[in-house]
């Protein structure tokens, strides 16, 4: 499970879910369109159904890619906590295995995340580089807390593109449509 506001969906996301199916042997990608993340401010958030929509479009666009764009979040009430969309995915799904796709950044304040034992060792996640973050050192400090925990760290390229980057750039009139997927 892949999930995030994705505002909007761009070649840097398309290369991540690429990177799980062609070299991380995943079967296929659900990218799980948020509605809020807990942890952002909501008032410059588009809508989560046009944010759905347009990944729907993105995806669309890429035939050849193993991704479903989820909107079960979209679906349940708040808080949409991703322990609760992972508890609903396996639910609706139990033949199905679930780990959480995660950037360098989220694991470094992943202890803050509601339940977030239950999501290390239940499902467990796999994480790709950030610039700036060491996720060596935060997954020692997390296996400190419990061995047990599943956190993989992929040997991915870096992706040097933001959602945020695209967003400035379309604010001040650049062309970002190369950026886009």
């Amino acid at each position: 499970m892949y999930s995030g506001s994705f505002n909007p969906l761009h070649k840097g996301h398309e290369a991540i879910i690429r990177f799980l199916t062609q070299e991380a042997g995943f079967d296929l990608v659900y990218l799980v369109v948020t509605p809020q993340n807990p942890f952002k401010v909501s008032h410059s958030l588009p809508a989560g159904q046009a944010r759905y929509d347009a990944a729907v479009q993105a995806v669309n666009r890429h035939p050849d890619l193993k991704v479903a764009v989820q909107d079960i979040e979209l679906k349940m009430t708040p808080p949409q906590y991703t322990i609760r969309t992972l508890d609903a995915l396996k639910e609706r799904e139990p033949e199905h295995d679930f780990t959480l796709v995660i950037g360098a950044d989220n694991l470094a304040a992943f202890q803050g995340w509601r339940y977030h034992d239950r999501i290390l060792r239940e499902y467990g996640v796999v994480v790709f580089p950030r610039k700036g973050y060491h996720r060596g050192r935060d997954k020692a400090r997390l296996l400190k807390e419990d061995p047990s925990y599943k956190i993989e760290l992929l040997k991915a390229p870096l992706v040097t593109i933001s959602s945020t980057e695209i967003r400035e750039g379309l604010a001040s009139g650049k062309d970002m449509s190369h950026w886009l997927m």
